[in-house]
């Protein structure tokens, strides 16, 4: 197994890593959505934090040589389910078809008390 660290994407808060990558798969911990130059939620509506998240994704995934392309799975928590069709939006500004397959929830609380935390799988 190896760790996959972005400098552009917040380090881990907690004994884990950004992503690793084994037998060709990356597995990409979920993405809360600070923007790592401020240390900071991106913003404090559904739609800046859920294009954080997906920035991060994306920076952990081209630090590994992958593009969000090569997303097969994510998993989508939620504080308000009622922001999906805002994710929905969002997320789709990421992907084409084939999209990858995705399941969505909605949670009681995430850390730092985000809106949302998304964690991805994906292979070349």
């Amino acid at each position: 197994m190896k760790a996959i660290n972005s400098t552009k994407a917040p380090s881990a808060i907690g004994p884990y890593s950004q992503a690793v990558s084994k037998d060709g798969i990356v597995y990409v911990s979920g993405q809360l959505p600070i923007d790592e130059t401020t240390g900071e939620f991106a913003g404090v509506d559904i739609a800046s934090q859920a294009k954080q998240s997906l920035e991060n994704t994306k920076y952990i995934l081209e630090e590994a040589g992958l593009e969000m392309k090569d997303i097969i799975k994510t998993t989508i928590l939620l504080k308000n389910i009622e922001d999906f069709a805002v994710v929905n939006e969002i997320y789709g500004q990421f992907f084409t078809a084939p999209f990858p397959a995705r399941a969505t929830y909605e949670v009681a609380r995430l850390p730092k008390d985000a809106l949302i935390e998304i964690e991805s799988i994906a292979k070349k």
